[in-house]
């Protein structure tokens, strides 16, 4: 079993970092592997909707992304961290997962999937929300905490003193941790839900 947790704030060691490294924690103590990519200091831009992922399996920017979804692609699950900038997630983990989600053609299906945001004080609803919607149009299971799954803080000191926070962190390690091996027995012994062929309605008339 392993989890991806993504860093989507340009500081290495800051609010988010201190958030997703209290899930991995208590993720590792559950018997499930960890990795934190740091890609919020990274210059990621934008997809521009050429579509040359659908021929080659991959973004047509080399970068990051691209390393990031193979990883994606192995791990049972994925986290996605961000700070709130203007009651939104941060630009740049918005541009990376655009892109990782819409150039990787690999089933998604039943990886779980987790938000996790960090701010000074207000936004942190809405980054969560924005967040979660690349999970569920991808037929990710999501992982819930005893909370919405933030921290308030602005800085890892300040975060750590979040208690509820910090709290809500592991909590949402230890049902990701129950989610992912829930998945693994229940697609041992009885597969993956059936899928119909997919129906794309653009009402053109």
């Amino acid at each position: 079993m392993k989890v991806l947790l993504i860093n989507g704030s340009p500081n290495a060691r800051g609010c988010t970092y201190t958030a997703l490294s209290e899930v991995a924690s208590t993720l590792e103590k559950e018997g499930v592997e960890t990795e934190i990519l740091h890609v919020g200091q990274k210059d990621i831009r934008g997809c521009i909707g050429c579509r040359k992922c659908r021929q080659t399996g991959k973004c047509v920017f080399d970068d990051i992304v691209n390393e990031t979804a193979r990883k994606f692609e192995a791990a049972d699950g994925i986290v996605i961290g961000s700070p709130v900038y203007f009651a939104s997630a941060n630009s740049t983990v918005i541009s990376f997962i655009t892109r990782l989600f819409y150039s990787t053609q690999f089933d998604k299906s039943m990886k779980v999937g987790a938000a996790v945001v960090s701010c000074r004080r207000g936004g942190a609803s809405a980054t969560f929300d924005e967040i979660n919607k690349f999970f569920t149009i991808s037929g990710m299971p999501v992982a819930s905490s005893q909370y919405w799954n933030s921290v308030h803080g602005n800085t890892a000191e300040e975060v750590r003193q979040d208690l509820e926070g910090m709290q809500v962190m592991r909590t949402l390690g230890r049902n990701m941790a129950f989610l992912v091996k829930s998945i693994a027995l229940g697609r041992a012994q009885y597969g993956l839900p059936e899928k119909e062929p997919r129906v794309a309605t653009n009402f053109i008339r």
